[in-house]
């Protein structure tokens, strides 16, 4: 699997905003079937960081209605990844 198919995106939101600043650990929507390692060998090799510890989540989808019809978001898979201290990803300030 590529690397760039393993992260999708950063999470900007105001948890994942204090665990950079508190924890040294950064939020990733990855791929539903990248696993631990996978993740940690792309999130190592896209940012040149020593990743020492890696979480993730299936976060299921919502139902959602539009008038008489109802629906489900997809799922999707949260990844926590926590960063050597002294070490940050750049990328997250400017997402």
């Amino acid at each position: 699997m590529d690397i760039r198919t393993i992260i999708k995106k950063p999470l900007i939101t105001e948890k994942a905003t204090l665990l950079r600043e508190k924890e040294n650990k950064y939020v990733f929507k990855v791929s539903l079937t990248a696993t631990k390692l996978q993740v940690k060998q792309a999130v190592e090799e896209l940012f040149k960081v020593v990743v020492l510890d890696v979480h993730t989540s299936i976060v299921h989808g919502k139902l959602r209605r539009m008038g008489a019809h109802a629906g489900y978001r997809s799922d999707w898979k949260k990844a926590i990844v926590k960063v050597k201290k002294g070490q940050e990803i750049k990328v997250m300030e400017e997402a």
